[in-house]
């Protein structure tokens, strides 16, 4: 099975350039191929990352990629996608934007050498204007860039000629990458088209329409519902765990729909054929254990943030279920209890019932506070307290960080010793 064959079966791939030529190619030597970023953002969310799963893929058949971060045409503006013009960042911004993705990236793909990632301002900041127009500008028929759907798409309600010359950059990215990184294969969403056959008729009419040169592009991901993948009821799902603790991202793909969770490990992880085939079997006879969606978040976790992410969400997940949180590390607590009530305390050492009302509000009166107290349903930091007498130490567990109340069976809360 070769790499293209692989793709077909996990349902990669929408478009092709050249499905014949392509093919041979790959069979011929290790193809260099990229796939470009804009630095709009300070992290990829998931979105981001289904063309980059699919480099990744490349990269371990033994091909050459290549990740361009887009330092110049981010500066510019891809009207792919966009219903209105993006603003316009700071270069200080942007420049900040490039190292955190680049960061991510060297992350995702390694440090060994078998890829390389390049920044198309270097090339792009040194095109003087009458170097574009002449150069570049003649050989694009505005006929043929207005009839591109991302151009079309904005026609009703405008575009700039900016975003409007941003298929020409990124053409140009994809003929200086074939001169001098020997990249033959662009790969993009599906909205990316119109760009990537630009590219290859540039590479024609400058290399000579020989230049074996080739796009490929990866379907649009919807949820079996028919709604856009990777958005939850709080946003972006992101790479950095600043913005998406490891443990939401577990969540986020443990929580899939059985309708989507084979589709996602097809793309998602580098199982093979046999053990998604076998989750798939135990999606139809055993969907109450959930074991392919369990599977999934151990897989899309361990490449995003490494295996020791793993262990702390599955520890979280547990303790949330059994209501055992004592076990827990200060640093899961962060990730866990992170959308929870919360409130912040001193570290002086109280009454429970004074702490539970006069400190944190988690009761609403002390005579409520001894009931509950009584009747067994307050834990503090995974311990039940039937004591009115008793004392809150907050900096006796957790690193002296956190106090963990349990009310009943489900209502958490959070106190944070500042």
């Amino acid at each position: 099975m070769t790499i293209l064959d692989e793709l077909k079966w996990r349902g990669a791939i929408n478009q092709q350039t050249d499905e014949a030529g392509l093919s041979d190619l790959v069979k011929e030597k290790a193809v260099g191929l990229y796939v470009g970023i804009d630095p709009t953002g300070d992290s990829m969310h998931i979105g981001h990352l289904i063309p980059f799963m699919i480099l990744k893929r490349f990269q371990l058949a033994g091909h050459k990629p290549v990740i361009v971060i887009g330092g110049g045409t981010g500066s510019i503006g891809d009207p792919s996608g966009k219903k209105s013009e993006r603003v316009l960042q700071t270069m200080a911004q942007i420049h900040h934007n490039e190292d955190a993705i680049t960061a991510q990236m060297e992350h995702l793909f390694g440090q060994d050498g078998s890829f390389k990632i390049v920044n198309n301002y270097e090339w792009l900041s040194k095109m003087s204007l009458l170097d574009f127009l002449r150069d570049y500008g003649k050989l694009f028929n505005v006929n043929n860039m207005l009839a591109k759907e991302v151009v079309a798409s904005r026609l009703e309600v405008g575009i700039s000629f900016t975003e409007f010359t941003y298929q020409i950059l990124q053409s140009v990215d994809f003929l200086h990458l074939y001169q001098h990184e020997d990249v033959q294969l662009q790969i993009g969403g599906a909205d990316q088209w119109g760009n990537i056959t630009a590219g290859i008729d540039l590479i024609h009419k400058i290399e000579g329409s020989e230049a074996r040169a080739y796009g490929l592009t990866i379907p649009l991901m919807l949820k079996a519902d028919g709604t856009k993948f990777g958005k939850t009821a709080g946003g972006s799902v992101w790479l950095d765990p600043e913005k998406t603790t490891p443990y939401e991202f577990y969540q986020f793909w443990l929580n899939q729909d059985d309708r989507d969770v084979v589709k996602y490990l097809k793309y998602f992880t580098f199982l093979n054929k046999e053990e998604i085939d076998n989750l798939a079997q135990k999606v139809e006879t055993q969907p109450e254990k959930r074991e392919a969606q369990r599977r999934l978040a151990q897989e899309v976790t361990s490449f995003v943030h490494g295996k020791t992410a793993v262990t702390e969400a599955e520890n979280i997940s547990k303790a949330l279920f059994s209501g055992d949180v004592s076990a827990l590390s200060a640093s899961e607590i962060e990730q866990g209890f992170k959308n929870m009530p919360s409130v912040d305390i001193t570290a002086e050492v109280r009454n429970i019932v004074e702490w539970l009302v006069d400190v944190t509000s988690i009761e609403s009166s002390r005579r409520q506070a001894r009931e509950d107290i009584t009747n067994g349903a307050i834990r503090i930091n995974g311990e039940k307290v039937t004591d009115v007498n008793a004392q809150i130490d907050p900096s006796a567990h957790f690193d002296g960080k956190f106090v963990i109340v349990r009310r009943g069976k489900k209502r958490y809360f959070l106190a944070r010793v500042k």
